[in-house]
């Protein structure tokens, strides 16, 4: 990691000169912003993508340029159909992709929903953590055979995970009023401590796993938020921020967001990303529990690092989806 990335940083400054010509990648949710940018920064590098998405009439529609750029340097692009939030889905993605059982280089756990209204999976899951943390959980585990020595994991996260700790005692919101950002905050949280759960299994084989937070990005994630939200969260940021003499919340082009997916994935060394949290192209240091929440400041929480909290979240979570997986 010679070379210095940063905020600004896109998926063209971090994939320079990189060649990907026979690897192997899965991404999850290729059907429109950072999975599609995602997808296509790494086909354009020569790289054979597996885009996994749940509507696949979508997904062809959005990734066109993905295939057009894959074709441009010999790598190539196809679709897998994947309902996270069904694990019926999940678990037929991951037969099929056993079935064909070629490895993969890397996986990229990109998919995901935001502050959505209290509803559950298929599963009977609260949505947030049954999409963004169980549906991936299953995934990644079920595949984790297919993985190469050398092969990473890279769990999209969010600097939201500060909004919460996970809640092993009420996971699904059933004795606890819900908050749609409370419980984005744990899935987020989920994913990161999934990814130093993983990491600590798998690096023996020469897998490692990490967590990354893309930044903040005009997407459709932002589907769910109310009319007027996102202005009024901006004021606020901004707010706070002239009040600590810091510049105006800027959003990132979707491009700057996907950076650090595969800065993480492909460029930064294994050793240096595996088992911890990653923002803007560099490794995020660790923050007390009780740092203020404000979304400016970069950082992870410590709850979302402990290798003893991972480990109990695996646990749980193998317990919620009925399903038991070692290396």
């Amino acid at each position: 990691m010679t070379q210095q990335f940063g905020a600004t940083s896109t998926t063209e400054d971090v994939l320079h000169n990189v060649c990907l010509t026979g690897k192997r990648v899965l991404v999850t949710g290729v059907s429109a912003g950072l999975g599609v940018e995602t997808a296509r920064a790494l086909a354009a590098r020569g790289a054979t993508v597996v885009g996994a998405v749940r509507n696949l009439t979508k997904a062809e529609h959005a990734t066109a340029q993905v295939r057009t750029d894959a074709q441009k340097s010999g790598g190539s692009f196809e679709l897998l159909e994947l309902d996270l939030a069904d694990l019926a889905s999940v678990r037929a993605a991951t037969d099929h992709l056993n079935t064909v059982g070629k490895s993969f280089d890397l996986v990229i756990a990109n998919a995901g929903v935001m502050a959505t209204p209290f509803g559950q999976t298929k599963d009977g899951f609260e949505t947030q953590f049954g999409t963004n943390h169980l549906g991936h959980f299953v995934l990644v585990n079920r595949i984790a055979g297919l993985l190469r020595a050398g092969s990473r994991l890279v769990n999209l996260s969010s600097a939201g995970h500060r909004f919460s700790d996970v809640d092993l005692a009420d996971p699904n919101f059933a004795h606890t009023p819900y908050d749609p950002w409370v419980a984005y905050g744990r899935s987020k949280t989920a994913n990161i401590l999934f990814a130093v759960a993983f990491d600590a299994r798998h690096r023996a084989r020469g897998i490692r796993a990490t967590a990354v937070h893309p930044g903040a990005i005009m997407t459709e994630l932002v589907r769910y938020l109310p009319h007027g939200a996102l202005e009024a969260m901006v004021t606020q940021i901004n707010s706070q921020a002239a009040a600590e003499g810091k510049p105006p919340f800027e959003f990132k082009t979707i491009p700057q967001g996907a950076a650090t997916s595969v800065w993480a994935g492909v460029v930064a060394t294994a050793e240096a990303v595996g088992g911890h949290y990653c923002e803007d192209c560099h490794v995020a240091p660790v923050i007390p529990n009780d740092a203020p929440k404000g979304l400016l400041d970069g950082g992870v929480r410590a709850y979302a690092v402990d290798p003893a909290h991972a480990e109990a979240l695996w646990a749980k979570s193998e317990e919620m989806v009925g399903e038991q997986f070692t290396p």
